[in-house]
């Protein structure tokens, strides 16, 4: 794929997001054919998200932690995509429909980096995680796919491009110690109008949320880039993703670690 083509290809998902607008199909010259040309454009588009005005990078996201969701998509590893300020919001009581889509709804448990990465010491493993991380928060992730076609149709290349289909994040105010919840079999649940739609567990996501996050850093690491001190690992779903509708007062219950509670409208 050529350079100016990657370009263009993030240009057009930079607008469709903006414009909040679907897509039947990308032009045949703006299609990755492979995770490399699909994280070429990612990493245009985060450019172009960059160039909003008061827009920084807080972190990353990951996606399709699940056996599952791999062989859903026909890959044999997560995929990634960047968290922005601009799409993101602390313990928020309202979120309006306006913003969106298509959206679906994933309760993750996101990591709080220590210090700068020093990615020189890569590949990381989990005896160092203190050395990694200083804190964990309770999250909320928007996707939101913008193809009109099912999931499985998009596939794995046009989700990576279009920033791992990440939407909005939001997360807890409280940042909780790493020693306070088991990070391989935690509970959480998610509640429509009071009424549960979901169970899920943190074992759901790589069997430890940490793989999830060692994942990351050793995976970007190998293209040489790092993660700075306060920005955050949303780790991957804990349940299946649910899609949102209307009218809907949102809970999702972290167990000890608290809820994160507010209406979408």
């Amino acid at each position: 794929m050529k350079y100016n083509n990657i370009q263009e290809a993030a240009k057009f998902l930079f607008e469709c997001r903006l414009n909040k607008s679907n897509i039947d199909k990308l032009p045949i010259n703006l299609k990755p054919e492979s995770k490399e040309e699909s994280y070429l454009i990612q990493e245009e588009l985060k450019l172009l998200y960059l160039s909003l005005k008061d827009n920084v990078s807080i972190g990353k996201k990951v996606g399709c932690t699940s056996i599952d969701a791999q062989k859903q998509l026909e890959i044999n590893e997560p995929f990634y995509g960047n968290l922005f300020s601009r799409f993101y919001l602390i313990d928020p009581k309202e979120i309006s429909s306006k913003k969106f889509s298509k959206p679906y709804i994933e309760p993750e448990i996101a990591l709080r980096v220590k210090e700068d990465i020093d990615i020189s010491k890569a590949p990381f493993s989990i005896k160092d995680i203190d050395y990694l991380f200083d804190g964990l928060v309770c999250s909320l992730e928007i996707v939101d796919f913008r193809f009109n076609k099912s999931l499985t149709d998009i596939g794995a290349f046009k989700l990576i491009a279009t920033n791992g289909a990440s939407e909005f994040w939001i997360r807890s105010s409280e940042v909780f110690n790493m020693s306070q919840i088991n990070f391989e079999d935690h509970s959480i649940n998610i509640s429509y109008n009071d009424k549960i739609i979901a169970h899920g567990n943190t074992k759901n996501v790589m069997g430890n949320p940490l793989n999830s996050g060692l994942w990351l850093i050793n995976k970007i690491a190998q293209k040489g880039e790092t993660l700075l001190k306060g920005q955050f690992i949303s780790t991957g779903t804990c349940t299946k993703a649910h899609e949102l509708t209307n009218n809907t007062k949102i809970n999702a219950d972290f167990g000890k670690l608290g809820n994160i509670e507010f209406n979408y409208n």
